[in-house]
């Protein structure tokens, strides 16, 4: 069985060892426990065996630098770098462990850089706290002794840890606070004994606690000048910690139930039955999760660049920080899986976005942070100009999510007035000729505004003006949402025999609307055949094999595979046409993909999948990282999807039911309170394995 993530599995390849080692490297992941699996640790658990006729003993040499001091951006040599000097490491020694504590003594409390790591091991093993570059880490273990066992044949485990003390090594360690422009490195030497036949288990673990992060970060809209304010906002794993140790013991104390649930998830995801494009894309997407992208505050508030800008993505502001902030809710439109995975954080961000929402119901697209500063309210944003329609429409959909998450009525009702402030705005200022259909400038996620009635916008704002209603229902209060003639109007206008016509392009994202309908079980917003025949068409027409240069972004090039944004597969092409329409956009991959397995076009989506995952399979692209406007880009979420669109298995916390597609099979499954492993049978009838969250465990929501 292949396990999927947080599990990454390295198996060394070298005839030159003397042993066989693998390694399994994992951060706690335990869906709807966001604290969990939020822990700033890395355990690597490496298994060595010997398959020799002769005995083999010998150390794992794990390594760390202490890089307290660092801004993540200047350049190191070796232990050389701008913000080093003072670094203090100290050697840890309790009952069974070994490591180093690393911190920066010299640097004020509220230094961004500020801040502890640990490198540890529970195996037998010989420290080296301070070294001045790699060479002498090993030299290091190269000199380490096992003097009582080597002169008494006694390797057990007691013998190792009384030969492994100080004077282990001839090697001396500097000692004191690292001169300046310098840091230290450190060392644990873990040993194994092992004769022919046997194998050992070594865990060494790197764990951090870095408590200040600061809103430091290039902003849209006008720019303000605070003199020498920094805006701190903290990061709220750190508000849970006093240090680095701390992390470490929390994670130990809860170590079996941690690794448990993290494999049982993994387990889940990688012993489905999903075909093997969609299982490689959920095992992908708590990755994009837990990215730079995405970040908690000390208030426990959550934030989202729309990427993080790398390598990868050198944008207008630079390769660092991240790209477009903060929260941009036109792309989050298409983000399923942070929502799904933690419906915590899924509320919170909705709160938040209700915070931010203007006298006149209106939304920007973009959060200010911190919150008290002045938002965008009548000023010019940025990608678009004016606050983004469709994230507006977005913001309706994901409130219903949360409640169907489990949120319940009370939590909803005390939104009510915020949501039917927005859809007035939106009525007001866009349904000008009252007959359902959206005019005007239309600001959207293309970075510009559309100007006619387009299948884009209008199959949001039908999800949207459904979703009014249900939640209206849910409530007990009346509600005139006129959803059946504003499809009307939309589908007289925009269908031309074989997709919704967009300025007479064919728009990958024309059933965006549609998608979401499907995710929170609204049914179909406009002719079920013109929708099935919509999405052929754009798999017809978008979907591409070889990519020539084109003067925007390239996601796809030579003779891969990818969704083109937009298409004009009779001509017409204008002479500017949509902003981006030549790119390949995962997100939207996604979403589209997912859409067709909702309609039963299995082969269309797959098609579309296999586009995808061959382009990320980790020879050019990394599988974990799927690029946009940034580094593990926040649209890619909507990969979440295909899950619920292959299984058919929708969930209604607030009621407490489950509505079963036509597809059996066995299928991971996150409900919004409860998760596990999930079957449906031939019969449409559903069995559940469900992981109960510990009690007193943090957001079990």
């Amino acid at each position: 069985m292949r396990r999927a993530d947080p599990f990454a599995n390295v198996t060394y390849d070298d005839p030159g060892l003397p042993v066989a080692i693998r390694l399994e490297a994992h951060t706690p992941f335990v869906p709807l426990d966001a604290d969990a699996s939020a822990l700033p640790i890395v355990r690597y658990r490496f298994t060595v065996r010997n398959d020799s006729a002769g005995f083999r003993h010998g150390f794992l040499l794990g390594a760390l630098q202490n890089a307290a001091g660092w801004d993540g951006v200047t350049p190191i040599r070796g232990t050389r770098g701008a913000g080093y000097g003072g670094n203090v490491n100290r050697l840890l020694r309790r009952p069974g462990q070994s490591g180093v504590l690393m911190d920066h003594p010299g640097l004020a409390e509220d230094d961004p850089t500020a801040g502890e790591l640990l490198l540890w091991t529970d195996a037998p093993a010989a420290v080296l706290p301070r070294a001045h570059d790699a060479d002498a880490l090993l030299r290091f273990v190269e000199t380490v002794r096992l003097v009582a066992p080597t002169q008494l044949g006694d390797y057990s485990d007691a013998a190792l840890r009384s030969a492994l003390g100080p004077g282990a090594s001839p090697m001396r360690a500097p000692s004191g606070p690292s001169p300046a422009g310098h840091t230290w490195d450190a060392g644990v030497a873990a040993a194994f004994a092992l004769a022919p036949g046997e194998s050992t288990t070594i865990d060494i673990v790197h764990a951090w606690w870095f408590p200040n992060r600061y809103a430091d970060f290039d902003r849209f809209g006008p720019q303000h000048h605070y003199g020498p304010s920094r805006f701190w906002v903290g990061n709220h794993y750190a508000t849970r910690f006093g240090g680095a140790l701390d992390v470490l013991d929390a994670y130990l104390a809860g170590r079996d139930r941690l690794d448990a649930a993290s494999r049982a998830w993994a387990d889940a995801v990688a012993g489905s039955d999903l075909p093997e494009p969609l299982r490689e894309t959920i095992a992908a997407q708590p990755a994009l999760v837990r990215s730079p992208s995405v970040f908690r505050t000390a208030d426990g508030r959550t934030y989202a660049f729309e990427g993080a800008l790398g390598a990868s993505t050198r944008n207008w502001n630079g390769d660092a920080g991240g790209s477009c902030p903060l929260n941009c809710n036109h792309v989050l439109n298409y983000e399923q899986a942070l929502a799904r995975l933690f419906p915590s954080v899924g509320r919170d961000m909705r709160e938040t976005e209700f915070a931010v929402q203007a006298a006149d119901g209106s939304i920007p697209h973009r959060v200010v942070l911190p919150l008290y500063l002045p938002q965008l309210h009548g000023v010019p944003i940025g990608g678009p100009e004016r606050p983004a329609l469709d994230g507006m429409l977005g913001a309706v959909l994901k409130t219903y999510r949360s409640v169907l998450d489990g949120a319940g009525v009370e939590w909803l009702s005390s939104h009510w007035a915020s949501l039917v402030a927005l859809m007035s705005y939106v009525s007001d200022t866009w349904d000008v000729a009252g007959d359902g259909v959206l005019r005007g400038d239309q600001p959207v996620t293309y970075d510009i505004s559309l100007h006619e009635p387009n299948m884009y916008v209008g199959a949001l704002w039908l999800a949207a003006l459904r979703a009014m209603r249900e939640m209206a229902g849910r409530l007990g209060v009346a509600a005139a949402y006129d959803f059946e003639r504003a499809s009307e109007a939309y589908d007289r206008l925009l269908w031309n025999g074989e997709f919704y016509d967009f300025g007479g392009g064919c728009l990958a994202d024309q059933l965006l609307g549609q998608w979401w309908a499907h995710e929170l079980g609204l049914g179909h917003l406009l002719p079920a055949g013109r929708v099935r025949a919509a999405l052929r068409s754009i798999v017809r027409y978008n979907l591409r094999t070889h990519f020539e240069p084109h003067g925007y972004r390239s996601f796809a090039d030579g003779d891969e595979t990818g969704l083109v944004v937009c298409s004009w597969p009779h001509g017409g092409r204008p002479a500017v046409p949509l902003r981006y329409c030549d790119e390949v956009w995962t997100g939207v991959e996604y979403q589209v993909a997912a859409h067709c397995f909702h309609e039963g076009l299995d082969e269309e989506g797959l098609a579309i999948l296999r586009g995808v995952r061959a382009r990320y399979d980790g020879t050019r692209r990394n599988p974990f990282n799927e690029i946009e406007c940034g580094d593990h880009y926040v649209r890619a979420m909507a990969g979440w999807s295909l899950l619920t669109a292959w299984s058919g298995v929708r969930h209604d916390a607030t009621a407490g039911t489950h509505t079963s597609g036509a597809r059996p099979g066995r299928y991971p499954y996150v409900a919004g309170t409860s998760w596990g492993t999930l079957t449906v049978a031939a019969d449409g009838g559903i069995s559940c394995s469900i992981h109960e969250l510990p009690s007193g465990s943090a957001n079990p929501t």
